[in-house]
């Protein structure tokens, strides 16, 4: 991980609300491939929470690489009972959620014993771990908080798709958060997002602090997500499979699965070779097992490895009806050259053409029609135009470029300001 000479490199503070590795899901991929990035010319001193028992196994191969790792298990019962008992008028629930006195003293030690020069914070809801630190007002030579999305958002179109009293807490909780964004945001050197509308949006809603927000893309490890890579077959049977992949206790990924496996397999299931919907994903809860029942619905859970399901895909569906940034499932997909049908939602921020690169489809019936098109051969190129399209795009090693030139007095070549200033609010 590390390029610089020890002598050459800076102490670096970094938080995140998950431990980062192994990279196999949102949040975790874009966490570690910054992690490793940041690991060439800092020392890292890491803190995060592991919500996942098997991620502790892990931990050795981490700590070899980092100066420091402290990691705090995560109960999602506990933290979900305590942010409920220090509910209190205009706080965001996050907060508190997110929030455990052992990682509170590991940071300000840390900060207190160890000659830290830069920070850098991923998730909005870690942030108040360091905004009273002294060292936010001065010493810290950079202070980079990683929003990835606009949460707020989130919260809110959340609102749209429940009933009383959900929709008032939901509501609530994009307000609150959104409030505590921008004074977050307020107290960092930069603000970053995983895509340009993501960072436009925000600049929207918090104005004040549109100078000093930017963005830095996700990317696609092109060699582990490659269409020659040869996995066996995991399906049985010869019907057309379509496949969907992503964490299952995520609620938008629960709810577009159900979504499509409800409205439009029924309508698929009419073709005169009915295809197979294969939901491949870990911790499915019970309403989400229950879709097995449906003919033609499978539910896998938790799989070693997604890779031999997207290989043998006839099609890969993102219908996700609530998205932020840029999905990951997406990109995978498009580098294995796979032809991906995506929902308005699943396909924002990414860049790639529609009838091209992938199928954006609205509706049942539209998505329905999208699948069928791919299923009967009428777009043969598109696995190929896809691969190409995240080859061109989404290389991690171009995407996380733009992150040197964000740490001020680092050497900083002509191509990293280039690239830069094509993806920042603003220039530095």
């Amino acid at each position: 991980m590390f390029a610089a000479s020890a002598s050459a490199m800076r102490n670096l503070l970094f938080l995140c609300h998950r431990f980062p590795y192994p990279p196999n899901k949102g949040e975790k991929i874009r966490a570690w491939h910054i992690l490793h990035h940041l690991g060439r010319t800092h020392r890292l001193h890491v803190g995060c929470f592991i919500d996942d028992k098997v991620d502790w196994d892990h931990l050795p191969y981490v700590r070899s690489l980092c100066a420091d790792v402290a990691c705090f298990d995560f109960i999602p019962i506990r933290q979900r009972l305590r942010a409920l008992a220090g509910l209190r008028p205009g706080r965001a629930l996050t907060l508190d959620y997110f929030h455990d006195p052992r990682l509170q003293r590991w940071v300000d030690e840390t900060l207190r014993k160890r000659a830290i020069d830069d920070i850098f914070v991923f998730s909005s809801s870690m942030a108040p771990y360091v905004m009273k630190a002294p060292l936010m007002e001065a010493g810290a030579r950079t202070r980079i908080l990683d929003m990835v999305d606009v949460d707020s958002e989130k919260w809110t179109a959340y609102a749209d798709h429940f009933s009383w009293p959900m929709k008032a807490v939901w509501a609530r909780e994009g307000r609150t958060l959104l409030a505590f964004e921008r004074a977050a945001a307020a107290r960092f050197d930069r603000t970053l997002f995983v895509s340009g509308d993501e960072c436009r949006r925000f600049a929207a809603l918090a104005p004040e602090c549109a100078a000093r927000t930017g963005w830095v893309e996700n990317g696609v490890d092109l060699v582990r997500f490659s269409p020659e890579s040869g996995f066996s077959n995991p399906f049985t049977g010869d019907a057309p499979r379509i496949v969907f992949t992503g964490t299952m206790d995520y609620w938008p990924n629960a709810d577009a699965v159900s979504w499509f496996a409800r409205e439009v397999m029924p309508i698929l299931r009419r073709r005169a070779v009915p295809p197979e919907f294969h939901v491949v994903g870990a911790n499915p809860g019970k309403e989400l097992l229950k879709l097995a029942a449906a003919p033609g619905v499978f539910v896998t859970g938790r799989v070693a490895d997604t890779r031999p399901y997207i290989a043998h895909a006839s099609a890969v569906v993102a219908p996700l009806r609530i998205a932020r940034g840029i999905q990951n499932k997406v990109l995978e997909a498009m580098a294995m050259a796979k032809p991906v049908v995506a929902s308005r939602q699943a396909f924002e921020g990414v860049r790639a053409r529609p009838g091209q690169d992938l199928l954006v489809a609205e509706g049942a019936e539209g998505t329905a029609l999208a699948v069928s098109e791919v299923l009967d051969g009428r777009h043969p190129g598109l696995g190929q135009a896809a691969r190409r399209a995240v080859e061109l795009a989404y290389d991690w090693s171009a995407t996380l470029s733009v992150l040197d030139g964000f740490f001020r007095d680092m050497p900083q070549p002509e191509e990293c300001r280039a690239h830069q200033r094509n993806h920042t609010g603003a220039p530095t």
